[in-house]
């Protein structure tokens, strides 16, 4: 029987022991496949249906994890995971990740951990100067781009409607993005009780974009309709292609019709910290609120979204709630975090965000998204060439969308074909009913010959499939 935890100098020990495979692994993670080969069912199947009744050996833990997780897992941190976007981890973040683990702090209140509480304002103070945001946004980091798109809905409904607190939200409150909005829009107006019918979809330009004279004519109409509409949410850097909303002229709609502005800047905010590319941000700074994930493009360890609000008052009147046993001496003196959100337990996610924030700098961060954006300009520009694939839409960041010229099915077996070989992963999407392929570079360990070596994958994997591919 185990009743006591590791001995220091075992923790020691394996600690070395799983850091030196840490460093190993991230040395050259293209050792591995970067798509699990396994079938649904197999690791449930290879593992123990009862957990142990007597404690085991660290070593066949660890023996576990190299033998059955390893194969099962899907390689986020491989330089040629391309699909969906990148969360890849930067060694100084994964160093922060195991304080924070050992630490294992909540701050909730000030109180319950002063570090963790000060460290997340001076950070995201930091980094709403790398985006160009005004001082005004108070910042807080939650897990990811849903939740605090969430928040910044929920507060936007107290914002229209503060009986909302107390008695309930009233019916036909309805908010408004671009019909290529992330789906986590419509499962925050859920997740509030708003519900899916009341996110209303905008239609959008050649490229993607909302066009906001139809956001107009929609919110005018659904007035008219008996409808609340409350709140709007652009995007900077759509899931789908990356396209680009006019958040400025959207903004100037909102003050007219008196709605609440989201700005959802998950994925192409990064770009902001890039200083030629900060205008891709203009308007942002008069928003109500604003979402961007470090973990995505600013190589911090998932899960770190940070979420900007210029109206944390109203955030608070959403969200404040302090039972007896919750009160501190500091009260009034020191913020507590659990007064600006629904979570109560808060890890110290700052830290590891502080970490990679110091050691790459802003001139490191943008030197490398500013290659990331050039190398899909140049893969673009590689495909437009061929005769035998199309670009689906326009690349302003660094996702390139494309399809080769064959059926949906023809392409869809193309993407499974591609990701079979164990070289790379890329994701499908179908957009007005044409199914492209994605191609997301934005992991830290990516180079130019990973995003090339790709593209020729591509090519003669559709040579093997479509024997009358052209070569070129």
């Amino acid at each position: 029987m185990r009743d006591r935890d590791l001995a220091p100098e075992e923790f020691r020990r394996f600690g070395h022991e799983a850091v030196d495979w840490m460093a190993g692994y991230l040395t050259d993670p293209r050792v591995y496949p970067v798509v699990a080969r396994t079938q649904p069912g197999q690791l449930t199947g290879a593992l123990p249906a009862s957990a142990p009744e007597a404690g085991e050996p660290m070593e066949d833990i660890l023996a576990g994890f190299h033998d059955l997780i390893l194969p099962a897992t899907t390689h986020w941190n491989h330089p040629r995971f391309m699909a969906y976007f990148s969360v890849s981890a930067s060694a100084p973040g994964i160093l922060a990740e195991m304080l924070t683990a050992v630490l294992n702090t909540n701050h909730m209140v000030w109180k319950s951990n002063p570090a963790a509480t000060e460290l997340e304002q001076v950070t995201l103070g930091w980094l709403r100067e790398w985006l160009g945001l005004p001082p005004t946004f108070f910042g807080q980091i939650f897990d990811t781009a849903s939740i605090s798109t969430m928040h910044g809905i929920a507060a936007a409904r107290v914002w229209a409607a503060p009986e909302t607190r107390t008695s309930g939200a009233p019916p036909n409150m309805t908010v408004y993005c671009s019909e290529h909005a992330h789906s986590s829009i419509e499962k925050g107006a859920m997740a509030i009780g708003a519900g899916q019918d009341n996110v209303r979809k905008v239609p959008t330009d050649a490229e993607f974009r909302l066009i906001p004279q139809a956001l107009a004519e929609m919110v005018r109409a659904d007035r008219a309709a008996g409808k609340r509409p409350f709140c709007v949410v652009p995007t900077v850097g759509t899931t789908a292609v990356t396209s680009i909303d006019p958040v400025p002229a959207v903004i100037e709609i909102a003050r007219q019709e008196n709605l609440w502005v989201h700005v959802d800047a998950a994925y192409g905010g990064a770009a902001a910290v890039v200083p030629e590319l900060n205008h891709l941000l203009d308007g942002c700074g008069d928003a109500h609120s604003l979402v961007f994930n470090p973990h995505k493009w600013l190589f911090t360890p998932i899960d770190a979204s940070a979420f900007y609000c210029s109206r944390p008052d109203i955030l608070r009147q959403a969200f404040s709630l302090t039972p007896a046993y919750l009160t501190t001496a500091e009260d009034g003196l020191a913020l507590n975090f659990m007064d600006y959100g629904v979570a109560l337990g808060r890890k110290f996610r700052a830290l590891k965000l502080w970490f990679v924030m110091r050691y790459f700098g802003r001139e490191g961060v943008a030197a490398i998204v500013r290659n990331h954006i050039r190398w899909a300009t140049e893969l673009a520009a590689a495909i437009e060439a061929h005769p035998d694939f199309e670009l689906t839409a326009p690349a302003p960041l660094s996702l390139v969308c494309f399809r080769y010229r064959g059926t949906n099915e023809e392409n869809q077996a193309l993407i499974e074909r591609l990701n079979a070989t164990g070289e790379v992963f890329v994701s499908g999407n179908t957009m007005k009913g044409v199914y492209m392929i994605r191609l997301a570079i934005g992991n830290i360990r990516t180079t130019h010959d990973d995003v090339f070596a790709v593209w020729n994958l591509v090519q003669q994997t559709a040579a093997e499939l479509f024997q009358d591919l052209k070569q070129i």
